[in-house]
């Protein structure tokens, strides 16, 4: 599939690397803002998220307001079911009430689940934060200190660079600039990619981005490919234009997909 792209799409944080410590990090900032009764609680149903054993999961939504876990139909953004933190669920006729047509997902409200940092986030939420940005910074702040480091994937910039003579290559990730840049030096990935877009608002902007990649680089959807590990983010939009896509995924992915391949890290792209 990588050598038939014209253009092939990476994301960045879970994709190009694969640490999880800072997400710990974040969940534990966040736990010292609950209510001190409620903190072990907390972390107890954040350890139970992220082994995969609560309906806060990876590929779900969060409606922040009403405090409901929600899942969608990724291709076309519709709310197939919605559940009570307490497992219980919503009727059809009140799921409808609540979310006629496709959603939109933003960072605040309604909140697509798609890596590691909103698992923390939801339950933040539900046990009363109001505060999780500051947090986050914090969080930011640890990644760039000492105490923080961050493990390459061997082999990845030789694949890279070896990949970058036969098509084109871009980067585009919700991380800010600042963010971007330090990584890439640390993942000594730097000067990689001949494009690179930050705040990019996966997954808001994902089609409007990619559309205008197409263009940009003149290639047919089809010769398009997206990588990332957030099927909501970066998958599900690129499927929905007619490019193909390659879901990060270490646990597998359940349904078959038309133009989908399911790999269980960047490394199996280019290791035995």
């Amino acid at each position: 599939m990588l050598i038939n792209a014209r253009l092939v799409i990476f994301d960045l944080d879970g994709t190009l690397y694969e640490g999880t410590d800072h997400f710990d990090y974040y969940a534990n900032h966040l736990k010292n803002k609950v209510a001190v009764e409620k903190q072990e609680d907390f972390m107890t149903e954040y350890e139970k998220m992220k082994a995969g054993n609560h309906l806060v999961s990876i590929g779900k939504v969060y409606d922040v307001n009403r405090d409901l876990i929600l899942t969608i139909n990724p291709l076309d953004l519709f709310v197939t079911a919605a559940y009570k933190w307490n497992g219980e669920k919503l009727g059809v006729e009140e799921l409808r009430q609540l979310y006629p047509g496709a959603q939109q997902f933003d960072f605040e409200h309604l909140v697509a689940i798609g890596d590691g940092w909103w698992l923390p986030f939801a339950c933040a939420k539900h046990y009363g934060v109001k505060d999780c940005y500051s947090s986050y910074l914090a969080t930011k702040e640890y990644m760039v200190s000492d105490q923080f480091t961050i493990e390459k994937l061997t082999g990845l910039r030789d694949y890279l660079l070896e990949l970058r003579e036969k098509t084109n290559i871009v980067l585009m990730t919700n991380s800010d600039r600042e963010d971007v840049g330090r990584l890439l030096k640390e993942l000594d990935l730097d000067g990689v990619f001949e494009h690179v877009i930050t705040s990019a608002k996966k997954p808001t902007y994902t089609k409007g981005l990619i559309e205008h990649l197409i263009q940009q680089y003149e290639v047919k959807p089809h010769e398009v490919l997206s990588i990332g590990d957030n099927f909501i983010n970066e998958i599900a939009p690129a499927l929905s234009l007619g490019t193909k896509a390659m879901y990060i995924q270490p646990h597998g992915h359940n349904e078959e997909v038309p133009n989908l391949q399911v790999i269980p890290s960047i490394t199996a792209c280019y290791q035995n």
